[in-house]
């Protein structure tokens, strides 16, 4: 097999990230996907000739929209020769998606490809119950009027409660705050802790808004420009008196303050190789240079939003690298709790040994993580933030020499996706 080409992030899109239930309320995730890709049409005019592939996902999708992603790129105006497939990795599902176009072209399958993912809680998908379901199709089966009034004689009431997607982990039956609540008591992360993280985050994020990063990087969706989450307003003080929302006892750290909020929203982002930059007159912005997945067993103790430790432990073996060897740490807040439990196992000697086969990883430079904010304040449409984080980081590295960063996704299902990015030299 021929050497791996090196492949480069052109450039990434999204829509503005806002709060469930509010200005994308009559929004369909078709919708919200298209956006995103709308954008990098216009912008690398895409409808003139076929990508290589195309790889969307999303977490709140329902049996209509098996489809969903070739049926985006023809309505988005993508030329109607380029393919596409659905990806679902939980959170980690749009970085999953980077991750595979990227092999493709680093492998010499494809010169380009799209990655993205969209989740909108307000276009959530609600099916019959299961006893419903069952009359029906008992029905379908019935040839004469007759007999399909006779089975419908059976019908009740209590067929007609929906089904609401779960939020839970169908080994446990816990939800991710529960099971974020049993790591960082094991991890003994303090409040304090999480709300200082919670709070840089929306600093950090609202001076990157301030000095115009996200300009184009977010496009202008549904009447709104930005995000509509980074508050300036927000301190330690008012952090400190939000109540506990998934363990109520006095035990209780996790709080909607130094957590992501439901959110709905899209991103994206188009990858190439060298050649195809150079043919197509684009200009790359970073090199992405791997990308690695991993899983825990956190339904026999594992903590369930650990797996990107072992993710990015992988990938650091690979490339003979060091935790300390990046300028960037991309490392998503899915709960701030969860990023403190992620950083303190990597300074553990017996964590690092028995998952990686290793010493402890060490500490990272903190003035280094999540620069322009993350999760917490910007949002977190699931399958939408790891095209949210290439993108972000793509830009961080744009016009650097000698720069590199690492990128940290937890997921639902003890699974984590992580990715190594580098300057254009």
């Amino acid at each position: 097999m021929k050497n791996f080409r090196d492949v480069f992030v052109v450039g990434g899109a999204r829509t503005p990230f806002v709060k469930s239930g509010t200005a994308y309320k009559d929004v369909t995730r078709d919708e919200l996907l298209m956006a995103p890709l709308r954008a990098l049409v216009a912008r690398y005019d895409l409808g003139a000739q076929p990508l290589g592939d195309v790889a969307l996902g999303a977490l709140l999708n329902s049996s209509s929209n098996w489809g969903i992603a070739r049926e985006s790129v023809l309505k988005a105006g993508i030329h109607p020769y380029t393919p596409a497939y659905f990806v679902q990795r939980a959170c980690g599902t749009s970085l999953e998606a980077a991750g595979q176009i990227a092999l493709k072209i680093a492998s010499g399958q494809i010169e380009d490809g799209i990655a993205g993912g969209v989740d909108t809680n307000s276009d959530v998908p609600i099916e019959v119950s299961e006893s419903l379901r069952a009359l029906l199709l008992e029905a379908s089966t019935k040839r004469s009027t007759g007999e399909k009034l006779a089975t419908f004689m059976k019908f009740r009431p209590s067929f007609l409660k929906p089904k609401l997607p779960a939020v839970r982990e169908p080994q446990t039956g816990l939800s991710m705050g529960e099971h974020c609540e049993l790591m960082v008591k094991e991890w003994k992360i303090p409040r304090e802790a999480q709300d200082l993280l919670a709070l840089a985050s929306h600093q950090n994020a609202v001076k990157a808004l301030e000095r115009g990063f996200f300009k184009d990087l977010v496009e202008p969706f549904g009447g709104l420009n930005k995000d509509g989450f980074p508050r300036g307003d927000t301190s330690l003080e008012k952090l400190a008196k939000l109540k506990p929302a998934f363990d109520r006892s006095p035990s209780g750290t996790i709080t909607a303050g130094n957590s992501s909020p439901l959110t709905d929203g899209a991103a994206a982002v188009l990858l190439a190789s060298g050649e195809q930059i150079r043919a197509r007159g684009w200009r790359a912005q970073a090199k992405f240079v791997d990308a690695q997945s991993a899983a825990v067993d956190f339904v026999h103790g594992d903590g369930l939003l650990m797996a990107p430790t072992v993710a990015v432990g992988k990938l650091l073996a690979r490339h003979g690298l060091k935790l300390q060897d990046f300028d960037f740490y991309e490392i998503h807040e899915a709960f701030a709790g969860q990023v403190e439990c992620t950083l303190k196992a990597w300074e553990s000697e017996d964590y690092c040994q028995k998952f990686l086969g290793s010493k402890a990883l060490g500490s990272i430079d903190r003035s280094k993580l999540n620069v322009v904010g993350s999760s917490i304040a910007v949002g977190h449409p699931f399958a939408a933030t790891g095209a949210r984080v290439v993108a972000t980081l793509a830009k961080l590295l744009e016009g650097t020499r000698g720069k590199r960063g690492l990128i940290s996704v937890c997921t639902a299902g003890g699974m984590g996706v992580a990715a190594i990015m580098e300057s254009v030299d």
